[in-house]
Order: C-alpha cells, then sequence, then structure tokens
C-alpha cells in the first residue's frame, strides 16, 4: 500500500450512542450496554495527507471472517464498510487486514476507567490522551490522539501505528 503508517481508531460508544444522528445499533447502543471504546477501523495514513480510500472494488467479507471480528467491530455493516473504504488501501487480503486489525487493537490497552464506565466522565481530550498512554507505556506518548463531536462529546481515540503494527 501506498502509506506511511496505520491509525488505529477507537471509537467510543457511550458518547457515539449519545449522539442524535448516526445508526445506533442494539448490539453496541441497546439498553443495559456498557460498552467502552469499540474498533471503528485500522485506516492507511499518508505521512502528510489523511490516507487513501476506497482503492479498488471491494467484494463483501466473508461470513467467516465477518464472526471472527465482531468481536473488535461490533456490527456486520461496518466490518464490511471499512474494508470497502480502508481495508483495500492495505495491500492485504481481507483476511490478514482483519487479522491485522485484531492484532493491533489487541496491542492497545484501554484505560481502566474508560473501558466500561459506569458513569459520566468529564475529561479534557490531553486528560485521555494521557490516560491511554499510561496504560501503554511501551507507546510514544504522541501515538495517542482523541477527537470530539462538535458538543464536546468524546468521539474516538486514535493510535498510530507503523506499518508492521508497532508503536
Amino acid at each position: 500500500g501506498g502509506f506511511s503508517y496505520y491509525l488505529l481508531v477507537l471509537s467510543y460508544a457511550p458518547d457515539f450512542c449519545d449522539q442524535p444522528q448516526g445508526n445506533k445499533d442494539p448490539r453496541e447502543c441497546g439498553a443495559g450496554r456498557h460498552i467502552g471504546f469499540v474498533v471503528h477501523g485500522l485506516w492507511p495514513q499518508g505521512e502528510q495527507s489523511r490516507g487513501p480510500e476506497f482503492c479498488m472494488p471491494a467484494s463483501p467479507v466473508s461470513q467467516t471472517i465477518v464472526q471472527a471480528t465482531l468481536r473488535y467491530i461490533p456490527t456486520e455493516s461496518l466490518i464490511q464498510h471499512e474494508w470497502a473504504a480502508h481495508g483495500t488501501c492495505s495491500g492485504l487480503s481481507a483476511a490478514d487486514y482483519f487479522t491485522a486489525l485484531g492484532k493491533a487493537r489487541d496491542s492497545v490497552s484501554l484505560p481502566r476507567d474508560l473501558s466500561q464506565p459506569g458513569q459520566k466522565l468529564e475529561l479534557s481530550p490531553a486528560q485521555v490522551e494521557s490516560k491511554f498512554a499510561a496504560a501503554n507505556p511501551r507507546f510514544p506518548q504522541t501515538a495517542f490522539r482523541t477527537s470530539c463531536y462538535r458538543n464536546g462529546e468524546l468521539e474516538e481515540a486514535r493510535v498510530c501505528l507503523n506499518k508492521d503494527l508497532s508503536p
């Protein structure tokens, strides 16, 4: 793939589910769910650009891969979308891309108080990034970034990884 590094994007389910727009699947946003971060994707990125998207026509991901990936990404539709939008730009097969996605996610420890929140937290982006850095001491502190919705709610935590998935 013609890209410089990967961005592991972890969506923060409590704040996503509170947003008025978007498709709210009950597997992620249903009553009684206490999900913290879920994988939104593993995105190839350019050094000075957002990174390539939709690089080639995508065949549907097999049900075997979908079933194995549901432990990271909560819905089949998002799995199919991530393959079409980002996986096709990785230079990997669907099986290898989703294996890499799982390996990337498994390499990142979630801050304990953010992984299954029992109450609403008010933290700055810098505090969230610091919590990720503290939970992942082998990563450079600058490997973690956050993005927020316009209303200030946490949208995502983003983790920079080398093409070999190392910190």
